[in-house]
């Protein structure tokens, strides 16, 4: 049978991009009504009818969803071309869609689960190629984890390049640090494709998403669907505003003697071990190294105290996890506990009954730590292109947690901004430590007993 097709412009780009044999990955997305889940099904339907035997997938965050939405687009495409009944059919025990040639779609849940946090699930499956739908929702791990799943059935015997499509909206996460962000600066790599498409480019639906976009009354969800604005944020429970975090690396503060060195130790794996050294509230220089010893950061943090004569009660370095080694034999150096109590600052006073309201200390310098950006009171000197782009996302998804309750002030958790940035915060972690040279230092309270003295043998003068 025969499929013609008649796409859009960026639909056009996007089929394109999927016959490169330089490219490996195709976002297409970046506003509502592009016409992304129609290109998405169509080129599977397409691929499983052309080649028999031929193996995909298409995942999303959750199974439910993607029958509520993905599954009714496919429906919809199937009907558009007209493609007999009995071609294909659902098999909804084990969720894919199978045809009579043999070939087949796999219809994922792709969701973060804390028993499967590698996503094992998937490691032994092998596909031709695959697709990820409303890429904002799904964890960086899994679209690492899928890639190195296609490629795998057939693909020589089709001549098909294994190429992963992938949708989705304007979203502070993987999706804008691998594929927006370098697309606008001009430093997308060969293998990767970058096709924005908002409800204008897509002529089918153009007037009806218009006016449907038009009426959305909050402000951030109008800008990133209908325009298609990923540096917009207006999200209340975010800490730092973004335009205070982007004059980080142009403010000029206050000149200080007092010098500081902060060092947030790698915990495992990938994570990296980041060192910053600070003249009063400007970072003067900045370091960060992976898979190094601990005795090779204990001498490096040695040398730099001495070099910039750095006093070690100025010194802090993450106590938990391995940092703990270095905190034991650098005696006088200051270790920071993320879970630990809060300090009390100039705002509290705990003889007087007033303690600090925060969950941890952690959440505390985080809240101390946006209040410095966000009123510009902290330079951050960095010529490393990748270091204040990686900064500037850490920094701008820290967000309060349960901010609708009453409750103690807390931040998001660390695995909740792994999954935001497909990474670890490193940096952001380490300028927060900062902060803790700007809170005072728990007082040891002891007693002294003095025994009444008694007097024997002496007469009274």
């Amino acid at each position: 049978m025969e499929i013609t097709i008649k796409p859009t412009l960026k639909q056009h780009l996007v089929y394109e991009a999927l016959k490169d044999p330089k490219t490996d990955s195709v976002f297409f997305g970046g506003g509502a009504g592009g016409s992304k889940s129609w290109l998405l099904c169509e080129s599977r339907l397409i691929n499983a009818i052309q080649y028999p035997g031929y193996r995909s997938f298409i995942g999303r965050k959750e199974l439910k969803r993607l029958m509520q939405s993905t599954y009714i687009t496919w429906n919809k495409v199937c009907q558009w071309h007209k493609i007999p009944q009995g071609l294909w059919k659902l098999n909804g025990q084990y969720n894919y869609i199978e045809f009579e040639n043999g070939s087949r779609i796999d219809l994922l849940d792709v969701d973060y689960i804390p028993s499967d946090p590698l996503y094992e699930r998937f490691g032994s499956l092998e596909y031709t190629d695959g697709a990820l739908e409303e890429a904002g929702e799904i964890h960086a791990l899994a679209y690492d984890v899928l890639k190195t799943r296609i490629g795998r059935h057939k693909n020589q015997e089709f001549e098909l390049k294994a190429t992963m499509l992938i949708t989705g909206n304007p979203k502070k996460n993987w999706t804008h640090s691998i594929f927006y962000k370098p697309w606008k600066n001009g430093t997308l790599p060969d293998n990767l494709k970058f096709v924005q498409a908002l409800y204008m480019d897509n002529p089918y639906t153009a007037e009806e998403y218009g006016k449907q976009l038009s009426q959305i009354s909050d402000r951030a969800t109008k800008e990133r669907l209908m325009y298609g604005n990923w540096d917009y944020d207006d999200d209340p429970t975010v800490l730092m505003e973004y335009n205070a975090i982007t004059d980080l690396f142009t403010n000029s503060v206050e000149q200080s003697d007092d010098r500081y060195l902060i060092c947030d130790v790698a915990r495992q794996g990938g994570d990296k071990i980041t060192i910053s050294y600070w003249e009063g509230m400007s970072a003067k220089e900045l370091w960060e190294f992976q898979y190094q010893g601990l005795d090779i950061t204990e001498q490096k943090l040695r040398t730099i105290a001495r070099e910039k004569q750095i006093p070690y009660s100025h010194i802090c370095v993450d106590e938990d996890g391995m940092g703990g080694g270095i905190v034991d034999n650098m005696k006088g150096i200051r270790g920071f506990v993320n879970n630990s109590t809060p300090i009390e600052n100039e705002t509290t006073d705990e003889r007087l009954g007033q303690k600090p309201n925060y969950r941890n200390l952690k959440s505390q310098c985080a809240f101390m730590l946006a209040e410095e950006v966000n009123n510009h009171r902290i330079a951050i000197n960095c010529k490393d292109e990748s270091i204040k782009e990686r900064m500037s996302e850490e920094l701008s998804v820290i967000k309060r947690k349960d901010s609708d309750k009453e409750s103690k002030l807390q931040i998001n958790s660390k695995e909740e901004v792994k999954e935001l940035l497909g990474r670890s915060p490193d940096w952001s972690d380490n300028l927060l430590m900062r902060m803790i040279f700007k809170l005072k230092l728990p007082i040891i309270g002891f007693t002294i007993t003095v025994n009444k003295p008694t007097w024997k043998g002496y007469g009274r003068r």
